[in-house]
């Protein structure tokens, strides 16, 4: 029985993950909290780690209750701490400095700051696939393949690539619901040089994206809507919701295919 078994969210675009048991889908389709934050430069381009690889050696614990943030570089046990209201100058000229750039912090507390504007949804994988993947290359496992490949949600209880039943083969999209929440799959999602990358070293493998795609096209499932893949260096499932009422995605909650939509 598919089922969600992890949730989590991203308050600060590209900084760590926090794992929560609950989350809340926006009317907009992301999750309250997910990329809440994102920082930008004097160009206004956002701060990540596809421009920026000292991104993958900020640790970061943000608690979105008190709007606390406790931020450390990898290697080193110092931690600073930020009240992301009140002090926000004071955690971007910290971060200024660390980056050796001048950084604001910009919020969107409604719709975040997702990659993928037109789905702009919770991005859905499942054990199985992170599994699967961290065999393809020696040494990888599957909590570092969860790290580098940073997904919202994921679904146990499945096959490796059972996430690709989400995506029609076709103009259409694939609606299912997990617990009281209805989404719509719409498209496997295109990844950046991040996944190439140790989240917590930025140490890259060599060819990552080349033999990725090699071991990824030879495993696709008979079932899978090849046409949607122009490419093979995609991983998990963008989303957007279906309906505009705040509700809520709880672990343990099953997961339904209902149709194309």
């Amino acid at each position: 029985m598919p089922n969600l078994v992890r949730i989590h969210l991203h308050p600060f675009k590209s900084f760590d993950p926090q794992r929560v048991d609950e989350a809340v889908l926006l009317p907009g389709g992301g999750l309250e909290h997910d990329r809440r934050f994102a920082l930008v430069d004097v160009h206004g381009e956002v701060i990540n780690g596809k421009r920026t690889p000292a991104v993958h050696l900020l640790r970061s614990n943000f608690d979105s209750a008190t709007g606390r943030l406790v931020l450390r570089v990898e290697g080193n046990a110092e931690e600073h701490r930020f009240d992301v209201g009140a002090g926000r100058r004071e955690l971007a000229d910290w971060l200024s400095d660390y980056f050796d750039m001048r950084v604001t912090i910009v919020e969107n507390a409604e719709g975040g700051f997702p990659d993928d504007t037109e789905s702009p949804g919770p991005t859905v994988i499942s054990s199985a696939t992170l599994a699967e993947v961290a065999t393809w290359f020696p040494g990888l496992t599957a909590d570092q393949a969860r790290d580098r490949f940073r997904a919202n949600l994921e679904i146990d209880g499945v096959e490796a690539f059972w996430e690709d039943r989400l995506v029609a083969d076709g103009l259409g999209v694939v609606r299912f619901q997990i617990g009281e929440a209805e989404l719509l799959g719409t498209n496997p999602c295109a990844r950046c040089v991040v996944p190439s990358r140790d989240a917590r070293s930025g140490e890259p493998i060599r060819q990552f994206a080349r033999e990725f795609a090699r071991n990824r096209q030879g495993s696709l499932p008979a079932w899978a809507p090849g046409g949607r893949f122009d490419h093979f260096y995609r991983l998990a499932v963008n989303t957007r919701r279906s309906g505009a009422r705040r509700c809520a995605l709880r672990v343990g909650d099953e997961v339904k295919i209902i149709g194309i939509a």
